[in-house]
């Protein structure tokens, strides 16, 4: 089997949150204030990016890319690769997750 880079790794992290994203949006047009009432507060919990002195794992960084895709902007391929680079590096942190 080929090794997948941080590179590749954060891209599929990505496309999966896409994916995910398009099935938001469609529970959205069929009820209005879905995203916001449901899917946000249960979002940031899933991805504890509002806990306090908890620094971010590997398994947060899934629900935190799709909190990147609620936003304007998206989700920065560059900045997730480096958060991936950081916590399988052993770096324990990742900053800009949030």
């Amino acid at each position: 089997m080929k090794n997948v880079t941080t590179q590749q790794l954060a891209e599929l992290l990505v496309g999966i949150a896409r994916a995910q994203q398009a099935i938001i949006d469609a529970v959205e047009s069929q009820k209005a204030g879905f995203k916001m009432t449901h899917l946000a507060p249960a979002l940031h919990t899933a991805a504890r990016s509002r806990s306090t002195g908890h620094a971010p794992t590997l398994m947060d960084l899934p629900s935190r890319v799709l909190l990147q895709h609620q936003g304007r902007a998206g989700p920065d391929v560059a900045q997730i690769t480096r958060d991936i680079e950081a916590l399988v590096g052993g770096g324990g942190t990742a900053a800009g997750t949030s």
